[in-house]
């Protein structure tokens, strides 16, 4: 099996589209005066996020690398790099995306990670570079160990990631509002993305998706775009801050603060790291189902509507 096989780096390529995309969502925003909003800081904020998930790749990539090459010297199968083995890479390592994703939001230790990509309270292009300076330490590559024991390279299988990420860009718009039903029903869009990033108690845990919408369909966690209710974009509990130092790393530190509470069991302390965000020993703090919970017993007309079947 060869270790020589490369693949472009499409993320770097695509920094000039990231950034002509912003300018004209911008320009448009300006003079149509509708489709979002920008707030200087929230969007420096954002390219800060994103420079510094650059750099994290940078200095720690090598060990997913690694991780990957050694997978791959352990494997007996290669399925080559034909056009067709690509695109069920492609298709396979976006229901890897829908997994880690799903997992970043349920399970604490990797919503650290994450957070920072919610915590923007407005929606546009920026948001999407709004990216983890600390994914390395969630472990999640290990999710991709199955693709490359098939017989994926290691380096297909993280140019289809790049190409995923480059999808998902776009979607990060207010400015787009429904796409072709057709499209709508299988591929992940703006509207689609917006439900993702919404606070509402409508609108959690849900479409996950990364390019194909339709791992949510299947797996349950689709909840599509309500006319009558606009995503409010953010956190449960919003940060307050625009400081990149602090949307890195507060949940860390909460994470830290909660796990050493004196007079904790061993359960709890795992519980703090690892049960689904909200969770608490005590019952004081509201995880989904409770907050959900919480919206109905106030509007009782939703139930059996999307988001709290």
């Amino acid at each position: 099996m060869s270790d020589q096989i490369t693949y472009p780096d499409v993320v770097n390529f695509a920094v000039p589209f990231f950034i002509a995309a912003i300018l004209i969502e911008l320009t448009w925003i300006v003079l149509k005066r509708r489709g979002g909003r920008y707030e200087t800081r929230d969007a420096l904020t954002s390219l800060i996020m994103g420079a510094g998930n650059v750099a994290s790749g940078i200095a720690l990539g090598f060990i997913a690398w690694g991780f990957f090459l050694v997978l791959w010297e352990l494997t007996p199968l290669d399925l080559g790099t034909s056009a067709w083995v690509v695109l069920l890479c492609f298709v396979l390592d976006d229901l890897r995306y829908y997994w880690v994703h799903r997992f970043g939001h349920r399970i604490r230790w990797v919503w650290a990670s994450h957070v920072n990509h919610h915590s923007s309270q407005h929606y546009n292009l920026t948001t999407a570079l709004r990216q983890t300076w600390t994914g390395t330490f969630t472990f999640m590559m290990v999710v991709r160990a199955p693709l490359i024991l098939l017989g994926f390279h290691p380096a297909m299988v993280l140019f289809c990631g790049g190409l995923n990420l480059i999808y998902q860009f776009w979607i990060h718009t207010e400015a787009i509002g429904k796409t072709p039903r057709w499209f709508e029903a299988v591929m992940n869009t703006p509207s689609h993305h917006r439900v993702h990033h919404g606070r509402n108690a409508r609108y959690l845990d849900a479409n996950y998706a990364g390019v194909f919408i339709v791992w949510d369909k299947l797996f349950g966690t689709f909840v599509p775009e309500q006319e009558h209710e606009k995503p409010d974009y953010g956190l449960v509990h919003n940060l307050g801050t625009f400081n990149p130092l602090r949307v890195a790393f507060h949940e860390w530190l909460s994470i830290f603060r909660d796990v050493t509470r004196p007079g904790l069991s061993l359960r709890d302390r795992l519980g703090y790291a690892f049960a689904p965000p909200g969770w608490s020993h005590d019952g004081s703090r509201g995880m989904t189902p409770e907050i959900k919970a919480c919206h109905l017993a106030r509007h009782p007309e939703d139930r059996d509507t999307p988001g709290f079947e």
